[in-house]
């Protein structure tokens, strides 16, 4: 028999955008605020990252989701983990599962915080057979941390971005040599520090300009063959490979709840404000824009308490929002719709290539509303910021707002048809 519950506001995902969201609304008094998690263990992907580095004190990865849950618990928030939403029959109804039976929970506000996951080798289209001893970085975290699993002798790493570091942080860990890591990209997106003590200290190669094109072996990993951009081909031997990076936004129940996704981020298209399509529903974190660390999530977490707390208290949502594209080589951006009220504290860009020194140039109906010329360049794998200002020229009643590089932005836009 199905259960029938109703909060004030139900939050989907105990990670640090979450926990913020819920220590934030229960500190101010939102009512019955609920935190709902399928995982057994209260606290995101933090809790498998023994490095440190995490908030302002650089605390282990376990210790930082440690202090989110106690700090969301320690102001009355209501943590149940091993919970899994199954479907979302209404427009503020979710139905879930649990060890203890179906039910159905009613909400004044839901929060939507899933998160973000790797991309593993059968997402990424890697041909070759099935052996053993291939890892995503989050799977192989929780193997060697969680579980004290014995990894292999000598790895591959797929990617060079700052989780890729992170999994050879992992990986030495467990005692494993690392043979090289893999990226298509022309250089690394890490720090150069980061780089040049993998590279210098560890004696870690770095292969750019390559992709990992087969895997090979039965039973166990033998190795895999790489594809160089000018065609040539490499075996490199090995028992292990870690695709790393390629985050996508874990937003199956974003789509079972029928909500507009933005091309880019693949993530629920919102503004400012966290505010989706759907009234009453906001988004926050990763699910948004896999994958920004965990104090900027938090920070969102934080600040989506403010916004959710104002609509519960005057019932406020947008009629109706301007969509935010970019074009190539710029991946996404977020938030992605953009609304009269809330300008929102600035916005977060991604692009899919190196740009020394980036000028960005943001337009609507061939208007320009925002044109400044970046000192620090734009790296894939890693975000920079543009400030909100210039929100308040946009025309509500126009066309798209377009993000783009000003030497690649084309010809100035038409007017709406």
């Amino acid at each position: 028999m199905r259960r029938e519950r109703i909060v004030d506001v139900l939050i989907v995902g105990a990670g640090p955008a979450g926990l913020a969201a819920a220590t934030g609304l229960a500190a101010a008094g939102a009512g019955e605020v609920e935190v709902v998690d399928r995982e057994q263990e209260a606290g995101g992907a933090a809790r498998h990252c023994a490095h440190g580095g995490f908030g302002r004190l650089g605390l282990t990865g376990p210790r930082y989701a440690e202090r989110w849950v106690a700090a969301a618990v320690g102001v009355g928030a209501v943590l149940r983990t091993g919970v899994t939403v199954t479907d979302w029959p209404g427009s503020l109804t979710v139905d879930a599962t649990s060890a203890r039976g179906l039910e159905r929970i009613t909400a004044r506000a839901v929060v939507i915080a899933t998160g973000a996951r790797e991309r593993p080798r059968a997402a990424r289209l890697v041909p070759g057979t099935r052996p053993a001893g291939v890892y995503t970085t989050g799977e192989l975290q929780r193997a060697v941390h969680v579980h004290g699993q014995r990894i292999g002798t000598r790895a591959v790493v797929v990617g060079a971005e700052p989780v890729s570091f992170t999994a050879l942080d992992t990986l030495r860990r467990a005692g494993v040599e690392v043979a090289a890591l893999v990226t298509e990209h022309p250089r690394h997106q890490a720090s150069r520090g980061r780089a040049a003590e993998a590279r210098l200290r560890q004696g870690i190669p770095l292969l750019t300009g390559a992709i990992v094109a087969e895997l090979l072996g039965r039973g166990r990993l033998s190795g895999v063959r790489l594809r160089h951009r000018d065609g040539r081909t490499a075996y490199l031997p090995c028992d292990t490979v870690v695709f790393t990076g390629d985050f996508v936004p874990d937003h199956e129940l974003a789509r079972r709840a029928g909500l507009p996704l933005d091309p880019g981020t693949r993530g629920p298209a919102v503004d400012g404000a966290f505010r989706t399509a759907e009234r009453g529903v906001f988004a926050v974190g990763n699910v948004l824009h896999a994958a920004e660390p965990a104090r900027m999530v938090a920070r969102e977490g934080v600040a989506a308490a403010v916004a959710v707390r104002r609509y519960l208290r005057d019932g406020d949502w947008p009629c109706a929002s301007v969509p935010l594209r970019v074009t190539a080589p710029l991946g996404w951006v977020a938030p992605n719709r953009l609304t009269p009220d809330e300008p929102g504290d600035g916005f977060t860009l991604r692009t899919t290539e190196f740009v020394p020194h980036p000028t960005l140039a943001i337009t609507q109906d061939g208007r320009t509303l925002y044109r400044a010329r970046h000192r620090r360049p734009a790296i894939p794998n890693r975000p920079f910021h543009v400030p909100s200002g210039w929100v308040g020229r946009v025309d509500a009643r126009g066309g798209a707002v377009r993000v783009a590089l000003a030497d690649r932005a084309g010809p100035p836009e038409g007017p709406p048809r």
